[in-house]
């Protein structure tokens, strides 16, 4: 992997800035736009982002001249520019010239044009003239002195179902299991009659076709994903033709489903994604997500791409953000690795589908807003900050595993209910060693378990080949291991293991599991424990357990199966792997990790009130300790005895006691 930082780049200090779309207004605005984004310290412009009309009106016509000037303007007014391919949305001359670009719904029937990322991502067609455009822009603009990214395309997304793709599906396969014989063994395809007898007969998993084939269902998701990748290496590649110093990248979007964001971590140059919580989110899930992005780089620094600077547009409901929580969410990234604070967008568009997406200039077109007033503020701090935060990393001894395949299995998976919940376990055990503010890594199935002293893997139903063995030295060499109910179920072509549950790893849980309730919304079982006779809820699927070596610490207190193991730990040389059987509440997990935290001395950045997160970032110029106050009320944050801090966004000493207002932050420094 290339290593990136803004400190590598002619920008060495967190950028700050976001969507800008010129094309989209008339000249006579341009220059009121740059002198507000100097008095906001707007300082990096993404530009070109669906812009693909306005560069190419014509197949055989290019009209850059409007980007020159706008490229220049900002230049001269000490701006900087991250550059786009506009490739997310193909301009009407495309579709109607070459219907093949155009995608294909999951009935297999092509999509009018309109919309966003409406491509076919195996179109020959299509890539060719993505491939095109990206060369050009590189040709013209890689020694622009404004330029310092590339941004390709924008949130590439969906699948395509279309007879092209399934004539690229088929090879795929073929590359992939070498004969139809291996590719019916691995897909169970005699279940049903489904055997395939020749190639041609395999269609991608149509809604109204074949998909009680899991196995098909997950190799399409893997294909698409590569399909994608593709189209942004062979942009990637266009551009590095011309540019091969400066930084390329696109942006993702949290736990995106369709996408295997670890594969895609290999092939950009900086991972940056775009950051919309929901309104159920809580902080932990924020900074969950931020830590998922920073691990698909093993603990790189990323960009935030985008965020709003007040309300988005496509939630159910879409509240604006409270007085001071863009700056604390704007930290809340930078605390967690991020190297950039951006949004979407800067001026309010007046027509189509995000007029109400909020911005830094909304339609009164004034600057004496709270959101402009708010955006000054953060760019005047993040000016003065200038490299102090840049190329950190953050010290982590816990792990817990992410697997984008493991995800597709389940999801996939009839039974034994329909909602998994993946994702929102991964987070509720996050969420535990958020409470108390101890630094967590998020991993994924090819990273190196060794850096840490826990391991948790929640949920975790496929095991790919080698990692049962990789899981199983990392807990003999002295690591402790976490893992859950529904784990150790199937192999990466969702065959079922032959020896039961929980499949390779039965020999380092020493356990195996006979059933799986499936409990509804309203039931309920408990986890005893028999040490102290506590008892906590636990419900959604209880899995049915017999120790093989385990000791058992918890039991069902009840149903048929009450006083069946629940909670086990099983001692492999030189480390320990817990099982826990059902999804608990989280109160179980607190006190659960607590113990464990303590067992192996691993201690918290910083004890907090409940609501202040304590974060800890280290670089060439020493360490930093982020306070972050999620609530709405003043807080006071008792300091480590002994020790003076510098808080650089006040430029002021403090010691022993720091109060830190509504939505308040402070960045400290040993003084």
């Amino acid at each position: 992997m290339q290593s990136f930082s803004p400190l590598n780049s002619r920008a060495p200090f967190i950028w700050h800035g976001g969507d800008y779309n010129p094309e989209q207004w008339p000249r006579a605005i341009w220059g009121e736009d740059i002198r507000l984004m100097q008095e906001c310290h707007f300082e990096v412009a993404t530009l070109g982002v669906f812009s693909w009309v306005s560069l190419q009106p014509e197949e055989d016509r290019f009209t850059f001249e409007w980007l020159d000037t706008i490229l220049d303007n900002l230049a001269a007014a000490g701006r900087f520019v991250c550059l786009a391919t506009p490739s997310a949305a193909q301009p009407a001359w495309m579709s109607q010239r070459y219907p093949d670009v155009l995608r294909a719904g999951e009935t297999g029937v092509r999509w009018h044009h309109g919309w966003r990322v409406n491509y076919c991502p195996c179109s020959a067609n299509y890539r060719r003239l993505a491939a095109q455009m990206a060369r050009k822009l590189a040709e013209r603009f890689h020694q622009h002195p404004a330029v310092i990214a590339w941004h390709v395309s924008n949130e590439y997304a969906g699948a395509c179902y279309c007879d092209v793709c399934a004539a690229a599906f088929r090879v795929w396969l073929q590359q992939r299991y070498a004969n139809l014989d291996v590719l019916n063994q691995r897909w169970w395809t005699a279940f049903w009659s489904h055997t395939y007898t020749d190639w041609s007969q395999i269609e991608p998993p149509y809604a109204n076709g074949e998909r009680s084939n899991h196995a098909l269902v997950i190799d399409y998701k893997r294909f698409q994903s590569e399909m994608m990748l593709e189209c942004y290496k062979a942009e990637r590649d266009a551009i590095r033709v011309y540019s091969p110093h400066l930084p390329i990248t696109t942006n993702m979007m949290n736990t995106y489903p369709e996408l295997d964001y670890r594969a895609w971590a290999k092939e950009v140059d900086v991972i940056a994604w775009d950051c919309y919580p929901s309104a159920h989110d809580q902080p932990s899930d924020i900074a969950f997500a931020h830590d998922f992005m920073r691990g698909l780089r093993d603990g790189q620094p990323f960009l935030l791409m985008e965020q709003t600077p007040s309300s988005q547009n496509w939630q159910e409901y879409n509240s604006l953000k409270r007085p001071g929580v863009l700056r604390l969410w704007s930290y809340l990234a930078v605390a967690h690795g991020a190297e950039a604070v951006m949004y979407f967008q800067w001026r309010r568009s007046r027509g189509e589908c995000e007029k109400m997406h909020g911005a830094i200039i909304e339609h009164s077109g004034r600057s004496d807003t709270r959101v402009f007033r708010e955006v000054r503020q953060l760019g005047e701090e993040l000016l003065r900050l200038r490299d102090r935060t840049l190329g950190g990393i953050t010290p982590s001894e816990v792990a817990i595993m992410f697997d984008w395949n493991n995800w597709w299995a389940m999801e996939a998976s009839i039974g034994p209910v329909r909602d998994k919940r993946y994702v929102a376990t991964v987070r509720q055990h996050y969420a535990t060693f958020w409470k108390r503010n101890v630094p967590v890594d998020i991993v994924f199935s090819d990273s190196d378990f060794s850096r840490y002293r826990v391991l948790i893997a929640p949920m975790l139903y496929m095991l790919k080949p080698g990692v049962a063995e990789r899981i199983r030295e990392f807990v003999r060499q002295g690591g402790t291991l976490v893992t859950t109910y529904f784990s150790g179920m199937v192999d990466e072509c969702d065959l079922a293991f032959e020896n039961g549950y929980p499949g390779p790893l039965r020999e380092v849980l020493g356990i195996w599991n006979e059933e799986i309730d499936a409990l509804h919304p309203e039931q309920h079982n408990r986890i005893v424990l028999h040490d102290s006779g506590e008892s906590y809820t636990c419900g959604h699927l209880c899995a049915i357990t017999h120790c093989e070596g385990a000791t058992t610490l918890a039991t069902y207190g009840d149903d048929f199966y009450a006083g069946t193991p629940v909670l086990t730990r099983h001692n492999v040389g030189a480390g320990a792997a817990y099982y826990i059987g059902s999804e608990p509440e989280s109160r179980f997990l607190d006190d659960f990790y607590g113990r464990i935290l303590q067992e192996q001395q691993i201690h918290p950045v910083l004890t907090t009130p409940p609501g202040v997160e304590a974060t800890l970032r280290q670089n060439a110029q020493g360490q930093l300790l982020f306070l972050l106050n999620h609530q709405d009320t003043l807080t006071q944050v008792a300091l480590p005895p002994g020790n003076r801090y510098r808080d650089l966004l006040r430029d002021r000493e403090v010691a022993e006691t720091l109060p830190l207002e509504a939505y308040d932050v402070a960045i400290l420094t040993k003084a």
